[in-house]
């Protein structure tokens, strides 16, 4: 028995655009299965993001400093924690550079060096979202060049409190949390603090 289906390939047969906006693209596509039946499913493209965790101080520190942005989300329904992150510019050769755009427009600290740690889809049942997740150390002092829709500050925090704020639900972010939680086990080698 074979997963491939004997009326053509599977994936996109043909779509409608529903909404083209600023960030996203929404469609209705037909697509087919891997058991050979066709369906319709709604489908949000999305160019894609570079998140970064600024780390401070030397490498193999025990419990170094993070910066984290406080930023209001309207999806959110406030201010939430979160990693610096952000969509490719049309001049971004790369994933590197998007990054390290990001980090200094929204924290103001530039990278010495910038360590690629892995990629997510953010969720793929409706969107075909990627975001790429990077380390950041050697930091500098940049400038910060917010959009006029983006309202942040930023958090210098002992890696230790970030990883208390993961587990007590006060970092909801599913991108920051990934990257922090990479950190910790594959990175820095940290554990969560105990339980209180």
């Amino acid at each position: 028995m074979t997963d491939t289906p004997t009326g053509g390939e599977v994936g996109r047969i043909d779509g409608r655009l529903i909404y083209d906006g600023r960030r996203i693209r929404l469609s209705v596509d037909r697509v087919r299965f891997p058991d050979g039946s066709e369906g319709e499913l709604e489908m949000i493209r999305h160019p894609g993001a570079a998140v970064v965790l600024p780390v401070f101080g030397a490498p193999g520190e025990a419990d170094p400093e993070v910066a984290l942005i406080r930023q209001y989300r309207y999806a959110a329904g406030g201010y939430i924690y979160e990693v610096p992150a952000g969509v490719p510019d049309p001049a971004d050769p790369d994933w590197e550079t998007c990054a390290r755009r990001e980090l200094e427009e929204e924290t103001g600290l530039r990278a010495g060096k910038l360590r690629y740690l892995t990629r997510i889809y953010t969720t793929p049942g409706f969107t075909d979202e990627v975001i790429h997740l990077f380390l950041a150390t050697e930091l500098t002092q940049g400038a910060t060049r917010h959009e006029r829709d983006e309202f942040m500050d930023v958090h210098r925090l002992r890696f230790s409190r970030v990883l208390e704020m993961v587990r007590e639900g006060e970092i909801v972010d599913g991108k920051s949390l990934c990257a922090i939680l990479y950190t910790a086990q594959f990175v820095l080698g940290a554990s969560a603090p105990p339980a209180s």
